[in-house]
This record gives C-alpha cells, sequence and structure tokens, in this order.
C-alpha cells in the first residue's frame, strides 16, 4: 500500500456541501455513539474519516427498544436500538464541547416522530457548531399511523422542507431503500432543499430463535446492515445518482462497505463519499486500510484526486432489464 505523506493526502481531500473532508470516509449514526467513543479508540486519526455521524437524536430523551437489540445475521447484522439518546438539548450541551472539531467534521443526525419535531431538533443544532445536519427519514409518523417518513415522497419532502427553513447549515437526508422508487423521493427531497443525499438506510429483516419460535431480536423485526445488503444499496446509488447529478447534490454512498474495493464501487457508482458503519464492529480501524487501498488505485490509475473516479461507471448498451434466470 504507498505511504500516506502529503502528497498521497491531497488525493483524498473532498469537497462536500462546502465542506472539507480530509478522506472520502464517513463514520455512519449508530456506529460511533456521539463521536468520543470512537475518537478515543487507540490508533484513530483525524486523517482516518472525512466525517463522523452522531447517534440518532430526537427532542426528548428516548430509552430505546427492549433487547435484544442486535442480532448477527449471515453476511450481516440486524438492529433494533430504537433511537435511544438523551435529547437534542443535551447532546449540544454536554456532548458537542468534549468533540474537537479540529479533527474532523461531525454531522448531527435528527429524528423525529412529527414534522414539527423534525424541524426543532434541527433548529437546536443550528444553535451548535455541529458541521452538517443529517435527516432520518426513516422515523415512524405517528400522526400516520406510524408509516415511516422516507418511504412516502410527499411526506420526505415535507420534513427536508421544515427542516431547511430553520437552518442554513447543509441538510443530508437519509433514504430508505424500503420504499417503491428511491430516485423520485430523492427529487422530492432535492426540489426541497437538501444539500445532499445518504444512500441507503438499513432494509427492515427478521431473525427466528427456532427453539423458542420467536423473533430474537426484541422488537421483532430490524435494520439489515453489513455485506449481505451491498449489491441493493450499490444499486440504489447509480439510480439516485442519476437525478443527483442534473443538480450538483453529493451522496453518501453506504450499505456493506468492509473493503477498498466496496468503496471503490461506491464511487464509481457515483457517490462523493462512503459511509462505512457495520464493518467497525469488527475492525475499528479499517479506515486507514481503505484509505491506503485508494490512494494505491489512484496511484495505479494515475489519477490526481479520488473525485476523478465519481459516477465514471460505463453500463453495457445491451443492459438495463429487470428479468432473470
Amino acid at each position: 500500500m504507498m505511504p500516506m505523506n502529503d502528497k498521497n493526502k491531497e488525493k483524498l481531500l473532498v469537497d462536500f456541501c462546502g465542506l472539507k473532508f480530509s478522506t472520502p470516509l464517513v463514520l455512519l449514526s449508530g456506529c460511533v455513539g456521539f463521536g468520543e467513543e470512537y475518537t478515543r479508540v487507540s490508533g484513530f486519526s483525524n486523517t482516518d474519516a472525512g466525517a463522523v455521524c452522531l447517534k440518532g437524536t430526537t427532542l426528548a430523551p428516548r430509552l430505546g427498544n427492549p433487547p435484544h437489540r442486535i442480532a448477527e445475521t449471515y453476511m450481516g447484522m440486524l438492529n433494533a436500538i430504537g433511537l435511544q439518546n438523551p435529547g437534542a438539548h443535551k447532546v449540544v450541551d454536554d456532548y458537542l464541547p468534549k468533540l474537537d472539531f479540529s479533527e474532523t467534521r461531525f454531522i448531527a443526525n435528527v429524528c423525529g416522530s412529527t414534522i414539527e419535531e423534525y424541524a426543532e431538533v434541527t433548529r437546536i443544532f443550528d444553535d451548535s457548531p455541529i458541521d452538517a445536519m443529517e435527516i432520518n427519514i426513516s422515523c415512524p409518523n405517528v400522526k400516520e399511523g406510524g408509516v415511516a417518513f422516507g418511504n412516502n415522497p410527499d411526506m420526505s419532502a415535507r420534513v427536508v422542507e421544515a427542516c431547511r427553513k430553520v437552518t442554513k447549515k447543509p441538510l443530508i437526508t437519509k433514504l430508505s431503500p424500503n420504499q417503491t422508487d428511491i430516485a423520485e423521493n430523492a427529487r422530492r427531497c432535492i426540489e426541497a432543499g437538501t444539500d445532499a443525499l445518504a444512500v441507503i438506510n438499513t432494509l427492515m429483516g427478521m431473525s427466528i430463535d427456532i427453539e423458542e419460535r420467536k423473533p430474537v431480536i426484541g422488537n421483532n423485526q430490524g435494520g439489515l446492515s453489513g455485506p449481505a445488503i451491498k449489491p441493493i444499496a450499490l444499486l440504489k446509488v447509480h439510480q439516485v445518482y442519476q437525478v443527483s447529478k442534473q443538480h450538483d447534490v453529493p451522496i453518501i454512498g453506504q450499505g456493506g462497505i468492509t473493503t477498498v474495493n466496496d468503496a471503490l464501487e461506491f464511487l464509481i457508482a457515483g457517490a462523493t463519499t462512503v459511509g462505512i458503519g457495520t464493518a467497525l464492529f469488527y475492525d475499528p480501524l479499517i479506515c486507514p486500510k481503505i484509505n491506503a487501498g485508494i490512494i494505491d488505485y489512484l496511484t495505479r490509475h494515475k489519477l490526481k484526486n479520488v473525485t476523478e473516479l465519481i459516477g465514471t461507471l460505463e453500463l453495457h448498451k445491451d443492459g438495463g432489464g429487470e428479468c432473470s434466470g
């Protein structure tokens, strides 16, 4: 692997919504707590990750779901944490002051059960040193019987529009794969004012204890992440990129990235940055390995910067059909 000298570091620099990222890697929400849980890991460097997404935050404190909250599956992981968090005010008052904002970029993850709650949490983070905000529209809308905001383009757009009104900081809308047309949802969110998109959130899944004949997860179902969802995530990034590139809206590509080849695939498909999540659970220092691999690839292909890879996918002329077998 190529050494991380100043010249090679420049190859990883990315402009994301006007924010300078030292690398295209983003540590994903829910995997690194509120930042200090990961940045204090021995061996972590501020050159490893361009940004860190903090844990999902609601207006009031939440205890989360009953156990079990996590279950390992073949090539993946199910989780149903239930947005356990101390509430937006406590995060801003007690957690953010402990972070070194010269170390990397920090992104808040905004959650809510109503459009009004999304807007209020956004307003609270707007009055803080946070660099940007990720809108988690996979939360259930309590006023609509628990339907997730992100599964309906109209509701998705309304959430983004409400958040846009209360902040000028970059907004990143995290799109759910559990919907009919993710590209249309992306278009609506862009029109409503989002500055970037995160593609994708987890897919819903289940694991069953055959002896008890009950779901392993206390919430019965949970979000599936890890290598098992990578092909789906890659396709969704490609589909969303066809819309986002028309508006110069960047994408955080995420879903099952565990190797440098995974990261490169997402960049080629159209992602500006790539999210690392589940892989951190078994290799907390995977980021420098992926960064070194990206540098090696860029050097071999005589590319000056990682951004030269974005959206360079060449499709087969006779491809595009959905039938198989």
